[in-house]
């Protein structure tokens, strides 16, 4: 079929030279069945027009986009896991698939989970299992409806073999995932190209990322250059982090590998949403120190933003390297501020009540341990809801003494836009995804490949998501 106008490629990552990426092949899957499909940010990409066949072929047998990739291409990276230090990895189950243009023009890569072995997949299968495919759509959905700076999920299909796995019953049904990201460049490419002691190329990309990434940073002075691309990876990772606060997310493998320089979340293995505020909460099973647990995640962070600094001390002096990690605090703090309101649906205003409403918020949150999103959606909007809140199954915690201060700073906010009270989601319950509600939409498609409890929980996110879209300024 002729692309639409709208679709706008821009294979720019093949300028790095072949020194960056291997070129690889999908697998040759025995079966491949739609399981999701991203239809809204297809059309951004001028890819809704695709019939069924023609995403079953580019998407699932990833025959190659026009005047994109001709070829698969498996990035080459390092990265510190639990903090120790692998040059090993590598795209070991995925590849970049190709890169265009969305409707604002902005630069984003299609690449894959589950698509087969490369030369970086070591012993394993480069498999995706189906469940881990859901678990990630999933992930993306609700993370992009609470104003979180992550990948999309675009395609998932399921591709008919069986897998065996130690975390989880075995065999288990395959998949194939297409994510959307703004980069693939990780904080562990650059590790990799100091390791090997390429200094050439380590300059080399950091002028890509630049160009591509963040031209408003380019300046004539390579030390300046390095120390303006290390301030704007911080405060784009901060912001991220203090997102993931906000939405009380915890990625659960917070490796160099899995940070990338735009600062976007993606890689979803075994994350969890908050039950309740508890800054001991982990994601993985296998995170036996809580080092990645949610309290300890910005600081999880800025030891990664370390590790990026000192790719660049080939550039720039340590003390002023240093000096640009500074931007970390700030910009989680003005990030989390925004996200408490926008998740509160509350203006955000330069005034005293907004300054002090997150820290109180989050004080009560964790001495109480009331529900953590039952909290945001009975006082969404703020004083207003109180009577809706006092009759909420969760009015006893409201009724505590040290709710008393949280309640005089939300009966002080002004809300974004009272009408949204009238919203769907206001007369019921909470939009949650916890581990209960993910193996509650997993279970029927295990038994009887019966989809609806998944299709009915994306909707009921995006209906969720569609209450945050006023701005809270």
């Amino acid at each position: 079929m002729p692309f639409s106008k709208a679709y706008v490629p821009d294979p720019r990552h093949l300028q790095l030279g072949a020194s960056f990426y291997d070129l690889v092949a999908a697998a040759d899957f025995p079966a491949r069945i739609l399981r999701f499909r991203n239809q809204n940010w297809a059309e951004r990409l001028g890819l809704g027009d695709l019939s069924s066949s023609e995403w079953l072929a580019h998407f699932g047998g990833f025959t190659p986009l026009p005047g994109n990739h001709p070829q698969p291409l498996a990035l080459r990276y390092h990265g510190h896991q639990f903090r120790s230090y692998n040059p090993e990895l590598g795209d070991g189950r995925g590849f970049l698939f190709a890169q265009m243009r969305d409707d604002q023009g902005r630069l984003l890569d299609l690449g894959t989970k589950g698509s087969g072995q490369t030369p970086w997949s070591r012993r394993g299968d480069g498999r995706l299992t189906l469940k881990g495919g859901v678990r990630e759509a999933l992930a993306t959905e609700m993370l992009e409806a609470l104003g979180v700076n992550t990948s999309r999920t675009f395609s998932l299909i399921e591709t008919g073999e069986q897998l065996v796995r130690g975390d989880e019953p075995s065999p288990t049904r395959s998949s194939v995932l297409v994510r959307l990201n703004h980069s693939h460049i990780r904080i562990g490419s650059f590790q990799r190209l100091l390791f090997l002691r390429e200094r050439d190329n380590l300059e080399k990309l950091m002028d890509y990322a630049i160009k591509t990434y963040m031209p408003h940073v380019w300046r004539e002075d390579r030390g300046e250059r390095a120390i303006g691309f290390l301030t704007e990876a911080t405060q784009s990772v901060a912001r991220t982090g203090a997102q993931w606060t906000a939405a009380g997310f915890v990625h659960g493998v917070l490796n160099t590998d899995n940070i990338n320089i735009t600062g976007e979340s993606f890689d979803y293995g075994p994350w969890r949403f908050l039950p309740v505020l508890d800054n001991s909460f982990t994601a993985a099973y296998f995170d036996e120190s809580g080092l990645y647990s949610y309290g300890r995640q910005p600081q999880a962070l800025m030891w990664n933003l370390a590790r990026l600094a000192e790719c660049l001390t080939p550039f720039a002096e340590v003390a002023a390297l240093q000096e640009a990690l500074g931007a970390f605090e700030p910009a989680f703090d003005t990030a989390f501020m925004a996200a408490v309101h926008r998740r509160l649906g509350l203006k955000l205003e330069p005034d005293a009540v907004c300054a002090q409403l997150p820290d109180a918020v989050w004080a009560f949150l964790e001495a109480s341990k009331a529900p953590f999103e039952r909290f945001f959606f009975d006082w969404y909007g703020g004083g207003i809801s109180a009577a809706r809140a006092d009759n909420s199954p969760s009015a006893e915690f409201y009724a505590r003494e040290d709710f008393a201060p949280v309640r005089a700073l939300l009966e002080a906010s002004s809300p974004v836009d009272p009408a949204r009270l009238e919203h769907a989601f206001i007369k019921g319950a909470p939009c949650t995804l916890l581990i209960d509600d993910v193996e509650a939409i997993w279970a029927p498609i295990a038994r009887r490949d019966d989809w609806s409890a998944f299709e009915q929980k994306i909707n009921d996110i995006r209906a969720m998501g569609k209450l945050f879209e006023a701005k809270s300024s």
